[in-house]
């Protein structure tokens, strides 16, 4: 009848956490945005979300892979924020077209990953997003090298799974 003594820990786990994870958090901004002062302003978006999650009567498992999932939401809002400022077409460069592939690249593979389980998209983030080595992403997510390793294969066999066929060109 009583709730889980876990969920009332929730919110500790976070603060626990916190030292551990700023620098990840934080991190994961300022490669993505380049400019601290918005790295600092979604770091604390992020950790404000974390936080009324793990208040909340069923909250999440709180790690570091989870609150980089939060990351990337908060990122997203931010993007989705910034560009719906318009800009005149003339303002635009020259060679705009030319990337038009990747940037369809880019969205798909948002996409794909969004539709991967938890793990499988926080270790492909991790590895290829963020440029961790293995052993790296072994620490962040608390798996062994080996465990990593093999996660990694069956993450990119998902990935590919859900992925067109022959990308978006």
């Amino acid at each position: 009848m009583g709730a889980d003594p876990e969920d009332l820990d929730a919110p500790r786990t976070l603060l626990v956490l916190y030292d551990e994870a700023l620098p990840v958090v934080y991190g994961y901004f300022v490669r993505r945005c380049g400019d601290r002062g918005t790295a600092e302003d979604l770091t604390s978006e992020t950790f404000l979300a974390a936080m009324d999650a793990a208040r909340r009567p069923d909250p999440p498992p709180i790690s570091v892979p989870w609150l980089l999932g939060v990351a990337r939401h908060k990122l997203a809002d931010h993007y989705r924020r910034r560009h719906r400022v318009a800009e005149p077409v003339a303002d635009l460069p020259e060679d705009a077209a030319d990337n038009w592939d990747a940037e369809l690249d880019r969205m798909v593979a948002e996409s794909v990953l969004g539709k991967l389980p938890e793990q499988h998209r926080s270790v492909l983030v991790l590895r290829y997003m963020d440029g961790c080595s293995v052993p790296e992403c072994a620490e962040l997510i608390g798996r062994t090298v080996h465990a990593t390793e093999a996660l990694l294969v069956r993450a990119r066999r998902a990935f590919r799974s859900h992925y067109p066929q022959g990308g978006v060109r």
